[in-house]
């Protein structure tokens, strides 16, 4: 089952791309659309808050220019912005059938596989859904299915505003921290090089 890739750029408003999810979603479901598609983009600074969000993870020393929106996706609290990967994924779990703890972990599995290719070892954790190195997160998975196919997805950090971080308890976890690929390997990483490398993962994954 083929996979399209769309290809967003950078800087997206938060509703826009949602806007677009929704719809693909709603095509897929009914059968007029008759393939997968992965969106690829990166947001516009903005913090989400998942079903499971605590207010209390939403700090009031937050930059108040960010914007905070509450969304259908699973999971806490967590911040999107420039220099990071976001990938919505939108497939249709029951025609793969495919169960959402396998979905999942094929998320973390293309995002390991990813950062793999830049000699970065990441690992899952068993208590908490995500790509972690050591104790820090470098990426965050939170989605949601409706009629058998999902939305939401994935945001890996590559070179994001990690002082942005500060401004939430990020995904609820207090003794944890949050890192970047910029981070582990002390250089700037190509956006364009790591988004090649993650369609390519997930095409191996999923196609």
């Amino acid at each position: 089952m083929s996979i399209h890739i769309q290809d967003l750029g950078a800087n997206v408003p938060y509703a826009q791309a949602l806007a677009w999810q929704e719809s693909l979603l709603a095509t897929r479901a009914s059968g007029e659309t008759a393939h997968d598609t992965l969106l690829l983009l990166g947001h516009a600074p903005v913090y989400t808050l998942g079903r499971s969000a605590h207010p209390a993870n939403l700090l009031a020393s937050r930059d108040p220019a960010i914007d905070v929106v509450t969304t259908s996706r699973g999971g806490d609290i967590t911040y999107h912005g420039p220099g990071q990967l976001v990938g919505y994924p939108i497939i249709h779990l029951r025609q793969r059938n495919m169960l959402l703890l396998e979905y999942l972990r094929v998320l973390e599995d293309v995002l390991i596989e990813t950062l793999a290719q830049f000699g970065i070892v990441g690992e899952r954790n068993s208590l908490n859904r995500g790509v972690w190195v050591g104790n820090s997160k470098i990426a965050a998975i939170g989605i949601r299915v409706s009629r058998g196919v999902t939305m939401h997805g994935f945001a890996l950090n590559v070179s994001p505003n990690m002082a942005h971080f500060a401004g939430i308890i990020p995904c609820g976890l207090v003794t944890a921290g949050v890192t970047s690929m910029q981070l582990q390997l002390g250089r700037a990483v190509p956006m364009d090089e790591v988004k090649a490398a993650c369609i390519r993962e997930f095409q191996n994954a999923l196609d």
